[in-house]
């Protein structure tokens, strides 16, 4: 059997009966609607499914591949069936040298549309999960062009022998441009929270999309707060290479990140090789054993690690009490950072570990509150900048 790769407008097996063009015209009017445009990406396609079958078109599969930016993932399938749930399928971005061969990739490649069908030899997109075991006769695979160059894409597939009539292309065909829209203004918000929840977190992003954007622009938390130091990065830094100080750097946060956030925390800031976190639960001993099992977490993921013979170590102070934080700069240019005494004391808290000789110190606050077992005292201190000297405890050997 022959290969059939036809661009949108190529011949088809057989003509067909025609869509009713006002059919046509009521689904573009819903895609650039008010309804429409309150939907999420799972609205969208399950709504636009529903509405293409009953105007006649035989869309028994489909799918939306939708390209965004992030570090991690480079896009999002949706696809969908007739009575069935949405499906979400995040793509790592690895997915294009595990699909190289497929139809989806290369029309997000080359941005040229494709009509396959089952038999086509050449062509794995039987293989593609949203595709396998459907007993599809055709596929047609559209790009959706985004503004900033991007292509996303669309697969509208069907079960009927013979595949799809020259008048059903033709009617999908007008559909794809405010389709395009649709998906191209869900793409940029995703985008948008996506590269702020990255770089900012997600409450911050929130915080910064809800409009707080302007200098001076303050809110105070109360929180328990954690920092965490990596020790002797300085040296480690004077004796390795910068290509191996980056990869035991990233190594290290990805040991310190993911303990904060599957605790129900949030990361404020880096700062060099250093993490400062909040866990802003309503209840403040929630908040302090979220916290303190995090630190717990994160020592014992380090006790196990090396690398070519290097090992991490870290100190680690834990504080109850306010933050406050918003945005500070000059004119346009704007950083979102965090003040006040109580992150003054966690910072000197932090600093007082390696003279102390305890990886991890914390204030009276947090151990009232966190009500942690074999927790002792070392005593009061003096700390610089504060006044009063300060209790400080720690974990008995």
């Amino acid at each position: 059997m022959i290969v059939k790769e036809q661009a949108l407008r190529g011949q088809c097996a057989w003509a067909g009966r025609n869509i009713d063009p006002d059919h046509i015209l009521a689904v573009l009017e819903w895609l650039a609607g008010e309804e429409c445009h309150a939907f999420d990406e799972v609205g969208l396609i399950a709504e636009l499914g529903t509405r293409l079958r009953k105007i006649g078109l035989p869309i028994d599969r489909l799918t939306l591949h939708l390209m965004t930016l992030h570090p991690e993932i480079l896009g999002r399938t949706l696809a969908w069936s007739p009575s069935e749930p949405v499906e979400i399928l995040d793509r790592a971005h690895g997915i294009k040298r595990e699909l190289a061969s497929s139809p989806v990739i290369r029309v997000l490649e080359t941005g040229q549309p494709l009509i396959v069908d089952a038999d086509d030899v050449a062509s794995t997109w039987q293989h593609v999960d949203v595709f396998a075991k459907r007993n599809l006769a055709q596929v047609m695979i559209a790009p959706l062009r985004n503004i900033d160059g991007s292509v996303s894409a669309a697969g509208f597939g069907t079960k009927r022998p013979g595949g799809f009539t020259v008048s059903e292309i033709r009617a999908i065909e007008r559909l794809l441009p405010a389709l395009r829209n649709a998906c191209e203004m869900r793409v940029l918000r995703h985008a948008e929270l996506s590269l702020l929840e990255t770089y900012i977190g997600p409450m911050t992003a929130r915080r910064i999309l809800a409009g707080k954007i302007r200098r001076g622009d303050i809110e105070t938390i109360q929180a328990a707060l954690l920092l965490c130091d990596m020790k002797g990065f300085t040296e480690l830094s004077n004796r390795l290479l910068d290509e191996k100080v980056l990869e035991l750097l990233n190594a290290y946060f990805d040991m310190v990140v993911p303990a904060i956030t599957a605790h129900d925390g949030e990361v404020l800031k880096f700062i060099g090789d250093a993490v400062l976190a909040f866990f802003p639960a309503a209840d403040a001993v929630v908040a302090s054993r979220q916290a303190l099992a995090t630190c717990e977490e994160i020592f014992s993921r380090l006790a196990d690690f090396e690398m070519d013979g290097v090992r991490i170590e870290a100190t680690a102070a834990l504080h109850y009490g306010s933050a406050s934080y918003g945005n500070i700069g000059s004119g346009g240019r704007l950083d979102f950072t965090v003040i006040g005494s109580d992150i003054n004391l966690l910072s000197r808290i932090q600093g007082a570990c390696s003279g102390l000789g305890k990886s991890i110190l914390m204030s009276d606050a947090f151990r009232r509150r966190a009500e942690g077992e074999h927790v002792v005292s070392v005593s009061f201190h003096h700390l610089k900048g504060f006044s009063e000297p300060i209790e400080l405890f720690t974990f008995a050997d």
